[in-house]
Parts: structure tokens; C-alpha cells; sequence
């Protein structure tokens, strides 16, 4: 993610973003929190977009390497009588225990980190997950179909030169590497937004409660 860019727009980005807020991407946080409680943590925060949508039951964390933005992130949080923690970190080398979160929310973060942050951060985000957790990722993907893709190969100029971002990242190819397996895998805008659950491998009762399950597969 670009520091210095987020730095400079963070008084901005809640300006530049709103049509987009405001269209579609309210709807589509209100589905990653779903169903969510326990530990949570919010990564990428940002200014706090998620905000409106913590669980009120849950303890919820959020984390970002931009303190511009986080400042906005807690005069949001302020403003919206939420109880929250915000705390400037490194997605790459959180300061987390290992199997410390119950869920592990990052919408639109993969969209801006460096493509070769991507596994790092996945691997990361494996370790600080409960082995009972998720992990829900919201983010782009670059459309099959030929005039939506024609269209976000011209929009995208914009996307870089505004928030740093891009369609193309490839998370979803560095999953088997991370050790995450897909609970669900859905499109919930067009073939452009997707939303990733994933269930942390390779730890001692890995498996999400088929309570659980149903419910993401309901959502």
C-alpha cells in the first residue's frame, strides 16, 4: 500500500470515495460483519468505512499504516457512539498473538497492497486467526466478461492516480500457499466484487462449525 499517497489523501478519501459508498459498497460491508462476534479485527481501517457495521457485541480492532487515516477513523467511531480501538500497524508484521482473532475483516486492502505484499499478508493474517476463526476479504476482481472489462481497463488509470488500487491483484492465487481454504467463495456485485471466507488450515480444529457455515452460506 502506498504510505505517502494514503498520507496525502486521507483528509480526501471519504470524499472521493463517496459515490461509491453511497451506490454499492454500504450494502456489501453489511454482509462481511454478518453473523460476526467474538474478537474482531478490521484490517486496512482506513477512515472507518466499516464502522457502521461492527457488531455492538463484539470487540473490534481496527489497524492501518496511515495514522492520517485512523484519525479519521476515530472521530468517526466517536461520532457513531461505537466502541472501538484503532491502532497504526503493519499488515505484513501485526503485533498480535498467534490465534487471536475470531474474525478477520479486510475490504477493499488487497486492491492496494503491492502484489508481492499479498502473500505476506495472507500468511499473517493465517497466524493471528483463531484456528475456529475467518477470514472475510471484499475486494475487486477483474471481470470475464468483455465490455465490463474494457470498461475497468479505462477506469483504472483513475483508480491508480486516486487510491493507488488496481483490479488485478492476484490474493486469490496465493490462498494454497497461505494455508487458507474457501468457506465461501461469491460474487455479490457483477463479476468485479467478490467476497472471500476462508477457514485458516493446518491448525488444531480448523474446521468453522457447520452452524457457522450454514449461516456464511446463507449470507
Amino acid at each position: 500500500m502506498s504510505y505517502e499517497k494514503y498520507e496525502r489523501i486521507a483528509p480526501l478519501y471519504d470524499v472521493l470515495d463517496k459515490a461509491y459508498e453511497v451506490s454499492w459498497k454500504r450494502r456489501l460491508r453489511n454482509d462481511v460483519f454478518r453473523d460476526a462476534g467474538g474478537l474482531i479485527l478490521d484490517a486496512g481501517a482506513g477512515t472507518g468505512c466499516n464502522i457502521p457495521f461492527y457488531p455492538r457485541n463484539a470487540r473490534v480492532i481496527g489497524v492501518d499504516n496511515s495514522p492520517g487515516m485512523l484519525v479519521r477513523a476515530r472521530k468517526r467511531a466517536a461520532k457513531e457512539g461505537v466502541s472501538a480501538e484503532f491502532l497504526e500497524m503493519d499488515l505484513t508484521r501485526t503485533r498480535f498473538p498467534d490465534d487471536h482473532f475470531d474474525v478477520i475483516a479486510a475490504t477493499f486492502v488487497f486492491c492496494v497492497l503491492p502484489e508481492e505484499l499479498q502473500l505476506p499478508v495472507l500468511r499473517e493474517m493465517h497466524r493471528i486467526c483463531k484456528p475456529t476463526g475467518t477470514i472475510r476479504i471484499l475486494d475487486y476482481t477483474m471481470s470475464k466478461k468483455a465490455p465490463v472489462r474494457l470498461m475497468m481497463r479505462v477506469v483504472s488509470p483513475w483508480l491508480n492516480f486516486a487510491f493507488a488500487a488496481r483490479y488485478t491483484a492476484q490474493y486469490e492465487s496465493y490462498l494454497p500457499e497461505a494455508r487458507l481454504a474457501p468457506v465461501r467463495n461469491d460474487f455479490v456485485m457483477g463479476d468485479v466484487v467478490k467476497l472471500l471466507v476462508l477457514s485458516p488450515e493446518g491448525k488444531q480444529g480448523e474446521d468453522v462449525s457447520q452452524r457457522e457455515f450454514a449461516a456464511l452460506r446463507r449470507g
